[in-house]
């Protein structure tokens, strides 16, 4: 082998070790950011990781019950799609307590309900621990990890369940966040089609009645012309109906979905409008608004892109949407450097704001416009959730 083919080989067999990193990564990435595919490699990593004979977890379907969907090392479905409902069994004590419970023998603990005894010895387990999953401070799934004889189970073995859970609760967080912004992205893209459906489809056929009507004025001595333009007439008349109703169809969207397609499309039509790139990031799910308070933060992102475009000098802006003390937040954050509106004052003190935070006071929120260390400048408007006025 000469060495120039033998470097060739070494560098062939380096870069594929590289691409099945990367490959790998990717993988891991999107298991991350699919909730289905998270908690069912959850169960599959408390089997592994602990050693245990199985693992297994339950998801919240409603406040006071979870159910068990998610297994791996069982030998029947006695445990698949069984609800737990608070209180009862390990997973029902877990969801109750809100942290983990340990049994040495299921079905002989006294420390559990047995509700589910059939089940369990119908698996043929024995030792048990489950744990809670949080999202934040919220539970919103159990872990568990099975043996087939009776154990005691002991600390370590709790944390690292604990450890694992911790995981499932930060990758069941992102993939949340992965599917909030599918979906927006989703409706972002229903509003253009319907926008491009109006301007064309929508153009073309006001074009043809406008047409057809015209030559119904213009031949008036022959029937059988006259009888086909009144058939073309009515196919143009209910091909206009069918259009208005996929409108909208198109156009519906849920008033928490409408607030980060809205902020995103305020976005895009900054950015094509000064070509200063402009981000929308939605951090976390928001709860649902009504339309008021909808209506107040998207004109706060709108004023605030407004002074950026108009003094700011900035070379990039971000957008913001989180929820935030019971309530919704936007941030509009650029890194401008020019002359400012309110220079003179200070930040925050514009009409244009004044009004806003007005606007907010009475829903018993608060706007703040405030100059960072590097000359950039940062808005922020917040509104309490519906019923949660401050």
């Amino acid at each position: 082998m000469t060495p120039r083919r033998h470097v060739a080989e070494d560098l062939a067999a380096e870069h594929n070790a590289v691409l099945g990193g990367l490959l790998r990564e990717r993988e891991e990435l999107l298991t991350t950011l699919d909730r289905v595919a998270a908690l069912n490699g959850t169960a599959r990593l408390i089997r592994e990781s602990i050693g245990t004979h199985s693992g297994f977890v339950a998801e919240l379907t409603a406040p006071e019950q979870a159910v068990i969907r998610w297994l791996s090392g069982l030998r029947t479905d006695a445990l698949q799609d069984l609800a737990v409902p608070v209180g009862q069994g390990i997973g029902g004590r877990v969801l109750a307590l809100g942290r983990p419970v340990r049994v040495n023998d299921y079905v002989s603990s006294p420390s559990i309900t047995h509700q589910f005894d059939a089940q369990v010895r119908g698996e043929g387990l024995a030792a048990m621990i489950a744990v809670p999953i949080f999202n934040g401070t919220k539970t919103v799934a159990v872990a568990y990890a099975a043996m087939r004889e009776p154990r005691d189970f002991g600390d370590d073995a709790v944390q690292s369940l604990e450890d694992i859970a911790g995981e499932a609760g930060r990758a069941l967080k992102l993939a949340s966040v992965a599917e909030s912004d599918r979906e927006t992205a989703l409706s972002a893209e229903r509003l253009r089609m319907q926008s491009a459906l109006h301007d064309s489809v929508g153009a073309l056929l006001f074009s043809i009645g406008v047409q057809v009507r015209n030559l119904h004025e213009d031949i008036s001595d022959n029937p059988a012309l006259e009888s086909r333009l009144r058939r073309l007439e009515g196919d143009v008349s209910a091909a206009s109906r069918a259009l208005r109703e996929s409108l909208l169809a198109l156009s519906e969207s849920s008033p928490e979905r409408a607030l980060p397609v809205e902020l995103a499309e305020h976005c895009r039509s900054f950015q094509a409008r000064c070509g200063v790139p402009a981000r929308f990031v939605q951090l976390a799910p928001v709860p649902r608004l009504d339309a008021e308070r909808t209506g107040l933060l998207v004109a706060a992102v709108r004023e605030g892109l407004l002074n950026v475009e108009k003094h700011a000098g900035a070379l990039s802006v971000v957008v913001s949407l989180l929820p935030s003390d019971d309530g919704v937040q936007v941030v509009v954050a650029d890194d401008g450097t020019g002359h400012r509106a309110e220079e003179a004052d200070e930040p925050g003190t514009g009409m244009g704001l004044r009004a806003l935070a007005e606007r907010a006071a009475r829903l018993g929120g608060r706007v703040s416009l405030v100059r960072d260390e590097d000359d950039g400048c940062t808005l922020r408007a917040w509104v309490p959730e519906p019923c949660r006025r401050r």
